[in-house]
């Protein structure tokens, strides 16, 4: 490293630390850790920049476990995985990717037990499995399969310890506490954009650091937070996102936000769907186990839209429980003592820490929480990001990757299925690590950067550093949240919608008027957050108006003035830029979020499996 370049703003100077690297992967969770032990396994020079410690990423809490049609438990195949993926994304899931993903997962998890993934086994030592929502036998005919490969109730926290323990025996260099701010982008010969490099500003001294590489992974996970209730951790601000349309380049299918059926009430934290899986089942106040009127053959192992819109229904027709009718009751009250000790040990902590329920004994109050982001990057199976390019949809950025919940493949399309999410980190941060083996020579020379290369995020660093309005950072996110949970919930109506638009557009012009108090650059919570909800803004208002503009229901977007797929019209990816920067004040002046679509792959990888065809999806 060499510091050679100093940024000046307002008479404020801003030196730089520079780094080169042949790949910088963004993030340390699943996929980020899986696209950084690959990169480095194959010679390649890499770097991964992480906001938190890489065990302290949301990995950490993925509790159910991950899917592969292993077959320990009960009879199974790829292709049944792959129908059900097909299935529960409602047909919005490219089914290329999708054959990819069902293919390569039991391969995956082998890589992952061989790695000292310490799953749960069964009599015969093979890795226990467990039934979860959406998963069948038989291609949908049922009945359900048990393909979710389990570490009790902790199979995120095992994977990342264990992935991280990989990474370090690899020669990866980790930049930890680290901040990307922004994306370095230069224009190639033809007049396209290719992505060159990250800047980032260390936590711990404040320090600026430029890394220049010939490809970046973005790992950055959802974004969550938009919402004031969510499973996810307050660090997940969707920060690749941001960066992405800071850049010019779109994101897909952010209207399709999940909704975990069974987050503890008043603290949102998860329950996982294991817990159903393993015998657990919801009633409402009149005692009813009501999922057997919405999904007769699921019941309460429908998929998690299903769960979460009947759950909402129940509440809505006065059947919720407590003084307020607002949630429903999981019970685990049956279930023998000594296998909620074994199997669900997580969540029956859980249930006493933030809910003061003994599981063995009393039901848990549960409502549907706002868990996953099924839109994201738009990328193909490689990791490739994909520029939106209106000629030539599939046209990739060169030098740009996104792998796990940032991206969107799209392996989930309108709906993902519970343990789906942490196969997808794994399939497809190894494949992104194949990829680049490919493209990269290790030690080949860089070319020079643009002259503007730290403008971009400097300037919008120093901008919030000194923001001096009279709307605390706070204030301003916690707005944006209630509206995000009030117009974009488990149902939503053209009016909410509307009117949704107009009040989150209204309310990232006060971004404008933002204060930041410290000015300082160390340790600068403050700074940082308002950062993040930079990034959190721009993603919350491009949600809002996909999902105003789809006209129709599918997957976990149900909306009650079109209660039909309307596949003629709908079959397709939003794809959907911003341009309302800092209130506008940074954006070009245009409409802050422009619509255009990308078809969905009606075809698939090989031909051991037929296209398959869209049909009425229920349970």
């Amino acid at each position: 490293m060499a510091r050679n370049d100093t940024f000046s703003i307002n008479g404020r100077e801003y030196p730089i630390t520079d780094h080169t690297y042949d790949v910088v992967v963004v993030g340390a969770g699943g996929s980020g850790l899986r696209a950084t032990m690959g990169a480095a396994e194959s010679g390649l020079k890499t770097a991964n920049i992480t906001k938190v410690f890489p065990t302290r990423s949301h990995t950490v809490a993925a509790q159910g476990g991950i899917a592969a049609s292993l077959g320990n438990n009960t009879p199974d195949h790829w292709s049944w995985h792959m129908y059900d993926t097909v299935k529960g994304s409602d047909w919005l899931g490219d089914q290329d990717a999708i054959e990819y993903l069902v293919r390569e997962a039991p391969q995956a998890v082998y890589e992952l037990e061989h790695a000292g993934v310490p799953f749960s086994r069964n009599d015969d030592g093979t890795i226990y499995q467990r039934p979860f929502g959406g998963h069948m036998q038989n291609m949908g005919e049922g009945p359900p399969v048990q393909r979710t490969c389990a570490a009790a109730d902790r199979t995120g926290h095992a994977m990342l310890h264990a992935l991280y323990q990989q990474s370090l025996k690899y020669d990866a260099d980790f930049f930890i506490e680290y901040f990307a701010l922004d994306l370095i982008m230069k224009t190639g010969a033809n007049g396209e954009k290719e992505c060159v490099g990250v800047i980032a500003m260390c936590l711990d001294d404040g320090t600026i650091h430029r890394f220049r590489s010939k490809a970046v992974v973005l790992a950055t996970g959802g974004y969550g937070r938009c919402y004031f209730t969510a499973t996810s951790a307050h660090t997940c601000t969707g920060d690749g996102g941001g960066m992405v349309l800071r850049a010019g380049l779109p994101l897909q299918d952010m209207e399709f936000v999940q909704f975990h059926p069974t987050g503890i009430y008043g603290a949102g934290v998860l329950i996982t769907e294991g817990a159903r899986g393993e015998g657990g089942y919801l009633t409402n106040s009149e005692g009813e186990r009501f999922m057997e009127r919405y999904a007769p053959s699921a019941k309460d192992l429908a998929s998690r839209d299903v769960v979460s819109r009947s759950m909402a229904l129940e509440m809505r027709e006065g059947r919720g429980v407590g003084p307020e009718k607002d949630h429903i009751y999981l019970h685990l009250d049956h279930i023998d003592p000594t296998v909620l000790g074994q199997r669900l040990p997580g969540i029956t902590e859980s249930g006493k820490i933030f809910a003061g329920v003994d599981l063995t004994r009393e039901p848990l109050p549960v409502t549907p929480t706002v868990h996953y982001n099924m839109g994201g990057i738009p990328c193909n199976y490689h990791g490739e990001v994909m520029a939106g390019d209106k000629s030539d949809p599939e046209k990739i950025v060169p030098g740009l990757f996104a792998v796990g919940e940032a991206a969107c493949v799209s392996v989930h399309g309108a709906n993902r299925l519970g343990s789906n999410s942490l196969i997808d980190l794994v399939v497809f941060g190894r494949a992104t690590g194949h990829r680049l083996k490919e493209l990269i020579k290790p030690g080949t020379s860089h070319d020079e950067l643009p002259a503007d290369s730290a403008e971009l995020s400097l300037s919008r660093l120093d901008h919030f550093r000194y923001a001096d309005g009279d709307t605390p950072t706070a204030a301003l996110r916690a707005d944006m949240q209630k509206t995000m949970t009030r117009h974009a919930a488990v149902f939503r109506d053209s009016k909410l919608m509307a009117e949704g638009v107009e009040n989150l557009a209204a309310i990232n012009a006060r971004m404008a008027d933002i204060k930041v108090h410290d000015r300082s650059l160390i340790w600068n919570s403050d700074l940082i957050e308002t950062l993040e909800l930079d990034n959190l803004m721009a993603q919350a208002n491009v949600t809002m108006v996909s999902a105003e503009n789809r006209k129709e229901s599918r997957g976990a977007h149900a909306h009650e003035d079109f209660p039909d797929r309307n596949d003629a019209e709908w079959m397709k990816h939003t794809i959907a830029w911003f341009d309302g920067w800092g209130g506008g004040a940074q954006g070009s002046g245009k409409g802050a979020v422009e619509i255009d679509y990308r078809p969905v792959h009606e075809y698939t990888l090989t031909d051991d499996v037929k296209y398959i065809e869209p049909k009425k999806r229920v349970y």
